[in-house]
């Protein structure tokens, strides 16, 4: 095991996971309505997503990389219509009078919704090359060293998502009814807003590039 390269992984995991966008609303979200393990499955999706974006960055493989980024307009409009529904759904839920007991097909509902919102941004890997040659470790690292990196950022992640819903879910006894109702319509406002802007930059990306063929 190379401890740096863990390490380094655990930190750039973290970092990435922290700034909150609407992965974080998403979890907090659920984390209040569901409960600590309905938010930290939430969190989960986005780790293993970033973890498989980072295992792109971090292998080198270009070509897969290239690929993804040539499609994020299409990718951009289905995540951005995606949150647009999440956040419909969380605008007009009713609030929940306790929280649910996080078993069954709620959790991999949680893990997958965010999975996907997460994929549907290609750009991420743009991201994760960028911070590894800012930490010196792009094309540096072997199959092995990489592969303890990448570790390192899904476990990274996920320690972010444990925090957050963890913290979140603590609160949950001191939040009333008519609160809840009102961070349900506040999430699924925020939602919209990042699933409407998705698809806008994704609309202007897309005319963008007719304009340049045509």
């Amino acid at each position: 095991m190379n401890a740096a390269f863990f390490l380094r992984g655990l930190a750039l995991g973290f970092s990435i996971a922290a700034p909150v966008g609407p992965i974080g609303v998403l979890c907090i979200r659920r984390s209040l309505r569901d409960g600590a393990r309905s938010g930290f499955a939430c969190g989960l999706g986005a780790a293993t997503a970033d973890a498989l974006y980072g295992g792109i960055a971090g292998f080198g493989l270009t070509s897969i990389s290239g690929l993804l980024v040539s499609w994020q307009s299409w990718l951009g409009l289905l995540g951005g219509s995606f949150m647009c529904i999440l956040g419909v759904r969380s605008f007009s839920a009713a609030p929940a009078e306790k929280a649910a007991s996080g078993d069954g097909p709620g959790l991999v509902s949680s893990y997958a919704s965010t999975f996907l919102i997460t994929l549907s941004n290609p750009a991420t890997i743009l991201s994760f090359v960028g911070v590894f040659a800012a930490f010196g470790l792009a094309g540096t690292a072997g199959y092995g060293d990489a592969t303890w990196l990448v570790l390192g950022v899904f476990l990274g992640s996920a320690a972010w998502w444990l925090i957050l819903s963890a913290g979140v879910s603590v609160l949950r006894s001191q939040v009333t009814v008519g609160v809840m109702k009102a961070i349900n319509v506040l999430s699924g406002s925020i939602l919209i807003a990042f699933g409407v802007y998705a698809i806008l930059r994704s609309l202007s990306f897309m005319e963008g590039l007719a304009k340049v063929s045509g």
